[in-house]
């Protein structure tokens, strides 16, 4: 009976925790206010991100919208859609770090974590300097 109840207490609650694999951030992601979707990859046991599609994927004269703030001239003619902003995250055990993250509306680049808070709900957070000097972006797995 105490063999039961041991494993009733201690073993079943430990049963309901998933474990995280590297792969699970991998797929197709939809950002906070639904602006862009972006697809998380794996290259030479690293992720990355790409834009894959944009609300407003056209600027005022009806182009593709280009990365017109970045900080090296020879990269603001690139597109938007198609763009790779994310790179270099390593998974540790439970969580994405060591990544940078572009933000092509501002021409910054920031330092990155990742986490899932389940297979379908991923948080990403930005920051300059120290993680708690940052904001944190809840993206939703496209379906």
């Amino acid at each position: 009976m105490k063999r039961i109840v041991f494993f009733m207490i201690f073993l079943c609650p430990m049963l309901t925790f998933a474990q995280v694999k590297a792969s699970d951030v991998t797929g197709k992601w939809i950002t906070e206010e639904v602006k862009s979707v972006v697809e998380i990859y794996e290259k030479d046991g690293k992720y990355y991100g790409k834009i894959i599609w944009l609300k407003d994927p056209n600027g005022d004269d009806g182009l593709p919208k280009k990365d017109k703030e970045n900080p090296d001239p020879s990269l603001r003619k690139r597109e938007i859609v198609g763009m790779v902003f994310m790179s270099g995250f390593i998974f540790n055990g439970k969580s994405w770090e060591g990544g940078t993250v572009y933000d092509p509306e501002s021409g910054n680049t920031y330092s990155g974590n990742m986490k899932l808070r389940s297979a379908d709900v991923l948080d990403l957070r930005g920051y300059m300097g120290v993680s708690l000097l940052g904001r944190t972006a809840t993206w939703y797995r496209k379906k």
